[in-house]
């Protein structure tokens, strides 16, 4: 029987790990052994798999070794066919309608902060998924916790970014962007001349989520008016679990409720600003709780369905929000990210 690529093995089940919200290392020991096999010659594989030495390679455990001798042999490794067999229920028909009408992902992190892969990894996986495009949004400064960039990376960033999509496969792209912390008076943490650049601003509360409404309903506003938003990202700043896996930021969390504002006034403001709420499908976040997201349906918003991707198999996640918006009412025509890029990019444009 021919040969399997045991490096694809590999990464696959890390994708699938990732996608299941496994923890973190788990799907790290399948990455570093990806990792480690795609150095050692083909030849070599086959020798040390059939004498057993398999795991003696640096990065390469038990568990490891065993799929990549099953892939070399030209097996199915048993350990991804119970993935694949238990990787999750068939959207409803509503929801997996609107699954198929995006083309994009708003909300993606990379290891430039506190994601925990290199923006080409995420891209590659995106275009795997049948994406035409994601807006890679690193944190900003103030999230400290998070690496966020500074100026001057953002810089190096946008320049990586240009050269990237130069090399990626025809039809897919990255945008520029930028989750941007909303600070207490409701500016936005990073220099102005940057964020005009930028093909899509995100806009969050990452602080001080539990400021009283009347001050945390005046930030929201205040960053609602800034021309350079163009979405208000997990809108209530809520936990409902431990997320297992990604990155430390998002591991180490626990259950957090909901900030407190004028709910209305802020939805008013983004249909009169134009301005997208997101809808954000990580499984620890789902935010807006259903009961927002419909009042937001009903005051006419637009909406994004984004991941909050900190790992490539976190880019699947976009179904939870999909089955969310659709038990809400959600209709695609409402959703920006069912839009072609340049049709994104003109609307994001207005803003300014």
């Amino acid at each position: 029987m021919a040969s399997r690529d045991p490096v694809a093995d590999l990464r696959r089940i890390a994708f699938l790990l990732e996608r299941a919200n496994e923890a973190t290392y788990r799907v790290k020991a399948f990455r570093s052994a990806a990792a480690a096999v795609a150095k050692v010659p083909h030849a070599e594989l086959a020798e040390r798999a059939g004498a057993g030495t398999l795991a003696k390679l640096a990065g390469v455990g038990e568990v490891t070794a065993r799929c990549v001798t099953e892939s070399l042999a030209g097996e199915e490794p048993v350990y991804l066919r119970r993935l694949l067999s238990t990787k999750g229920t068939d959207l409803p028909a509503e929801a997996a309608a609107l699954r198929a009408a995006l083309r994009g992902d708003l909300h993606v992190h990379s290891d430039w902060s506190d994601g925990g892969s290199p923006i080409e990894e995420m891209a590659l996986a995106a275009a795997e998924l049948g994406h035409e495009y994601f807006v890679l949004t690193d944190h900003s400064p103030r999230l400290t916790v998070a690496r966020g960039l500074t100026a001057d990376r953002l810089r190096r960033q946008l320049d990586h970014v240009a050269k990237l999509n130069e090399q990626l496969p025809d039809g897919f792209r990255i945008l520029t962007g930028i989750e941007v912390d909303i600070l207490d008076d409701g500016s936005l943490d990073q220099e102005d001349e940057l964020l005009a650049r930028l093909d899509v601003v995100v806009g969050s509360v990452h602080s001080k989520l539990r400021d009283d409404s009347a001050r945390m309903t005046r930030r929201m506003l205040a960053a609602i008016a800034n021309p350079h938003l163009d979405v208000l990202g997990h809108m209530t700043g809520r936990k409902v679990a431990a997320a297992g896996a990604g990155d430390a930021a998002h591991r180490t969390a626990r259950t957090r409720p909901p900030s407190t504002f004028d709910l209305e006034k802020v939805l008013a403001a983004c249909v009169e600003q134009d301005k997208a709420v997101e809808i954000n499908s990580r499984p620890d976040r789902l935010d807006p709780p259903k009961r927002m997201l419909t009042v937001a349906v009903e005051a006419g918003c637009r909406f994004s369905i984004d991941t909050d991707a900190h790992a490539p198999g976190q880019l699947d996640w976009l179904g939870n929000g999909c089955e969310r918006a659709a038990l809400c009412g959600v209709s695609a025509d409402r959703v920006v990210n069912t839009w072609p890029a340049d049709r994104l990019l003109a609307w994001t444009g207005s803003h300014g």
